[in-house]
């Protein structure tokens, strides 16, 4: 049958009919960390190559417009930039600027204020880029995607009695020797309900207590833990069949 949440932890939601994409670049930070990696390492190239080429057209114009491409080897003539002669060049000389390289053989020269300016500017714009792509990048993967992998949950659920109380249990535990630190658990019954008014709510969720009044929710799991919920009056199984048990379209999503 159909999941609401995967053995994964992947949640089989997907949203559609979303009209108001706009907010998603409102915080375009975190819409970057979501998207998957060949999106965001595409857009990690074209921030760069489109900047660098940008303001290597600047770089090719402000050269054009002072004539320092009609008086190239003309040792009289103070160009903006030495030893820019064309498009690719004023390219290269934007990727030593923003990238802070600087071969030395393309030196920006004094008498040219515009080309000071534009010196400032792409530095400055560069700098924010950096900080920007770099952080995304940084975020993206020091996200604990895999670290469930080696938190292993036991295959079965059991409803058996514990102390003399009729208790839902299940096992969890950590493969590594680098433990969780204030690791808690919580559980949630995910089924579709009417109300007593003839309302249906489909897909609704009712928290099934692990401990959270005594405080056995907060884990120490260094070893395998059995983690269990006391079928009580306030439990959502307690008017709840064998029978009804196995015919209900319910399912446990366990948090962690």
């Amino acid at each position: 049958r159909q999941r609401y949440v995967e053995k994964d932890g992947k949640c089989n939601v997907q949203h559609g009919n979303v009209r108001e994409t706009y907010r998603y670049l409102t915080d375009i930070f975190t819409t970057l960390v979501d998207l998957k990696w060949r999106f965001s390492l595409l857009i990690f190239i074209l921030a760069y190559a489109l900047t660098w080429l940008f303001f290597g057209l600047i770089w090719w114009v402000i050269a054009y417009s002072r004539g320092d491409l009609e008086h190239l080897g003309d040792h009289s003539w103070t160009p903006c930039v030495n030893n820019l002669n064309g498009f690719v060049s004023a390219f290269l000389f934007s990727i030593e600027t923003e990238t802070t390289i600087g071969y030395g053989h393309r030196v920006i020269t004094d008498t040219c204020p515009e080309g000071i300016v534009l010196l400032l500017l792409q530095a400055i714009l560069g700098s924010m880029v950096n900080a920007f792509m770099v952080g995304c990048m940084f975020v993206k993967i020091s996200q604990p995607n895999k670290r469930a992998e080696t938190l292993v949950f036991s295959s079965h659920a059991v409803v058996s009695l514990r102390d003399d109380r009729l208790c839902l249990m299940f096992r969890v535990g950590d493969l590594r020797d680098s433990h969780i630190v204030e690791a808690s658990i919580r559980a949630k019954l995910i089924q579709s309900k009417q109300t007593q008014e003839g309302e249906f709510i489909p897909l609704d969720q009712t928290d099934l207590s692990v401990g959270f009044e005594t405080g056995d929710d907060r884990l120490f799991l260094v070893s395998p833990l059995i983690i269990s919920h006391e079928i009580d009056e306030r439990s959502p199984f307690w008017d709840v069949s064998r029978g009804q048990l196995e015919r209900d379209d319910f399912e446990i999503v366990v948090i962690l």
